[in-house]
């Protein structure tokens, strides 16, 4: 029996990838040793196939689009103030436009619009690569030249599995994969307008569907009847009232599953006497 090879370290799988690919950024993100590339879309193609070839990514486990408009910026401030904690209710960033809202950049405020955050570059498709062989994982982005008209080759002649992957990310965040056979929608309607992960995409939507009795038929209108919300992070901390009680052996009459899970409070009640005991 073949005893198995040791796997190449995460440091010196990076440092071959960075000899044999001089443009592309190589990162390894510590403690668990991931492996990232990004490469630029004119090497994009035969960058992979290289990786296929040469050092035997025979698998493809998954394409993702993704959208840096405002990557960085919260909804919420979890800043202590005098009035608590603020939950950014008002959901006045990106991804919680109204209808009729556009998105600009940090600048005067006329009516209408937010500001956002707007990266030198937005839309990337990230692929995450397997070797089987080799039992090594790398994940490759690849950035879009444009983000007007966001273009990034296919990789569906190396890897036949993007075929699907590439069109949900064509779908959802509007990437045009160049060379693949097939790119259309695979999962909103296809009269849909827009593409719905992007974060200038309403949360809403652009319209809402109904029927018309009148006309017998279904129609659709700009949404009138869903206001967007912002779900915000359950912020846990120490209520002070326990520990007060605690010290001022108080009872303070609340069911204990309200407090701390840890928190034990002395009895203020009278301490059972034991049978044929006296005080």
């Amino acid at each position: 029996m073949t005893p198995d090879l040791p796997r190449e370290s995460a440091s010196a799988f990076a440092t071959r990838l960075r000899q044999r690919f001089a443009d592309a950024v190589v990162r390894v993100d510590e403690p668990r040793g991931e492996v990232g590339m990004v490469v630029e879309a004119d090497a994009w193609h035969d960058t992979c196939r290289q990786l296929r070839d040469d050092f035997g990514f025979e698998q493809l486990i998954d394409v993702a689009g993704m959208d840096y408009l405002g990557h960085g910026s919260d909804e919420w401030d979890t800043d202590v103030s005098s009035e608590g904690f603020s939950r950014g209710v008002e959901g006045r960033s990106t991804g919680r436009l109204r209808y009729g809202d556009v998105l600009r950049e940090q600048s005067a405020e006329p009516q209408g619009t937010i500001d956002t955050l707007v990266p030198e570059r937005r839309f990337a498709a990230v692929l995450q690569l397997l070797s089987v062989r080799h039992n090594q994982r790398l994940r490759m982005r690849c950035f879009a030249p444009d983000d007007s008209l966001p273009v990034i080759p296919s990789v569906t002649d190396l890897w036949p599995v993007a075929n699907w992957f590439e069109r949900e990310a064509f779908d959802m965040f509007g990437i045009i994969f160049s060379g693949h056979p097939d790119l259309r929608r695979i999962l909103t309607d296809y009269g849909f307008v827009g593409h719905p992960f992007r974060k200038d995409f309403p949360l809403i939507g652009n319209v809402e569907v109904r029927y018309d009795p009148e006309r017998q038929r279904v129609i659709y209108e700009p949404v009138t009847s869903v206001e967007p919300r912002v779900l915000v992070p359950r912020v846990i901390r120490d209520d002070a009232r326990y520990a007060t009680a605690a010290g001022e052996d108080h009872d303070l009459k609340i069911a204990s599953t309200l407090g701390p899970a840890d928190a034990a409070l002395p009895s203020t009640g009278p301490t059972p006497t034991p049978a044929g005991a006296t005080r």
